[in-house]
């Protein structure tokens, strides 16, 4: 590791305050360009976020702004989706594939695990993929070899639950493809997961210094429903959810 002392530290300010000097009209050059994107991007947002708007968009195929207009709309439009791509059904399928059994869900796994302290029922809200009749007793080895290890630390939430699943049945093939026919709304859920494993990663660094400041200022963060509560309100939502009966009719 290395010592970073003043000298060495006014040396890194120094290069990287030149490199700047040397690159300013560049830089100047891509902070213009991605200006304008940005305040053409929230101009395309205020009209489809506007019934009115939008409604004439669709008819016209023009809108009431002359930087949105001809060329411009289309060039931004192919700009966007050159930048993301479209995510379809079968990428979502790809996925999964490559994501169960492998060093990535491990890991995934085991953050969950350690945050969740050991309490699996909200593990699996979080997991990516993870179906609990499927994978329950792989996580349970994958799990008891890392507690071993000393990767992570048991919980009495854990042991309980491992308990009560290694009295069922085991599947016989936890890592076959699934096939099952998966309405727009549960692609949406799975996407919404890719997404938002890359959205806690970048928060736990956020959270990490907010408690860092908790702790020392004093205070305290609002304490976690108990594992009671938490089957309960899962409870009250799957109550909540329409019939399959109800939903043909």
């Amino acid at each position: 590791m290395i010592k970073l002392n003043n000298t060495l530290f006014l040396r890194f300010f120094w290069d990287f305050f030149i490199w700047i000097h040397l690159h300013e009209n560049y830089i100047l050059v891509l902070l213009q360009e991605a200006k304008e994107k940005f305040q053409q991007l929230q101009k395309v947002i205020s009209i489809l976020g506007d019934e009115e708007k939008r409604a004439v968009y669709d008819q016209t195929g023009s809108v009431d702004d002359a930087d949105l207009s001809g060329d411009a709309f289309e060039n931004l439009r192919e700009f966007f989706q050159a930048m993301y791509k479209k995510v379809t059904e079968a990428d979502i399928e790809e996925f999964e594939a490559n994501y169960r059994g492998s060093e990535s869900e491990k890991k995934d796994l085991l953050e969950l695990f350690t945050k969740f302290k050991g309490k699996m029922n909200r593990l699996f809200c979080s997991m990516l993929c993870s179906d609990s009749k499927l994978d329950s007793h792989r996580f349970i080895d994958i799990l008891d070899e890392a507690i071993a290890a000393g990767e992570v630390k048991s919980s009495k939430a854990y042991e309980k639950w491992a308990k009560k699943i290694s009295e069922t049945k085991p599947p016989t093939s936890p890592l076959r493809k699934r096939k099952r026919k998966k309405s727009a709304k549960d692609s949406e859920t799975d996407l919404c997961l890719m997404i938002a494993k890359r959205q806690e990663e970048r928060k736990g660094k956020v959270d990490s210094m907010f408690s860092s400041l908790i702790s020392r200022y004093g205070g305290n963060a609002e304490a976690e429903p108990t594992e009671e509560e938490f089957e309960a309100a899962q409870r009250r939502i799957e109550s909540r959810r329409p019939s399959k009966k109800s939903r043909g009719k």
